[in-house]
């Protein structure tokens, strides 16, 4: 049984697995380059109303070993949508499994999934933050594997509390924007393993109030 931990001092962990990027970007910016492409947050997102100017993402690729249940970083009231895959099959996610598994590093050129694969957007309202942020689920070769524990839209949710899950390999992203009134500390490192509603991957830098 895992021990969940609860502290809104702190944005845990929404997967399992092996952080494979965390970046400070524009929407515009690259988050990854691909061999020789951009793949940039405006791409991730594919959503007109996202308009911050800077993002903090941190990437996380969930390995066949991984437990493929997701959480609630930060507590919030959820909606989701689908976003459809640009091309006609999902691309196979393996070639990334085997450069974590197999060659213990990060090629971010076997990433090419993140261009095309379908996924479903996540929008966290906090009440307590004053904002929202964005888990990404992004869906292995296999259509429809992202399954929602509860299909009902605009839920209220607790920090780490499972709200969905992924089959086969897959990879989550956690997206805040930064707006400059609250600062977040990076804990980790790419390359560390992270357990779901255990790990905390950034520290919430609350702005002085008298």
């Amino acid at each position: 049984m895992r021990s969940i931990q609860s502290d809104t001092d702190y944005f845990f962990a929404p997967a399992d697995g092996v952080i494979i990027y965390q970046r400070r970007v524009r929407q515009e910016d690259s988050v990854i380059e691909i061999k020789g492409q951009n793949y940039t947050l405006k791409e991730a997102l594919r959503d007109p109303n996202y308009t911050a100017q800077f993002s903090l993402v941190v990437g996380i690729f969930m390995t066949f070993y991984d437990v493929h249940i997701n959480r609630i970083p930060y507590p919030g009231i959820l909606s989701y949508r689908e976003l459809e895959p640009i091309d006609s099959f999902n691309k196979p996610m393996l070639a990334m499994e085997n450069s974590i598994v197999d060659d213990l590093t990060i090629d971010h050129d076997a990433a090419e999934y993140l261009h095309c694969n379908q996924r479903v957007l996540n929008k966290i309202d906090s009440l307590d933050l004053g904002f929202s942020y964005y888990v990404l689920q992004i869906a292995d070769y296999d259509v429809d594997s992202i399954t929602p524990f509860d299909l009902s839209d605009h839920r209220a949710y607790q920090q780490n509390e499972r709200f969905s899950q992924i089959r086969y390999g897959s990879q989550v992203d956690l997206i805040i924007p930064l707006d400059g009134s609250t600062g977040f500390e990076l804990l980790l490192e790419e390359g560390n393993h992270v357990e779901a509603g255990v790990d905390p991957l950034l520290k919430i830098k609350r702005p002085f109030s008298v």
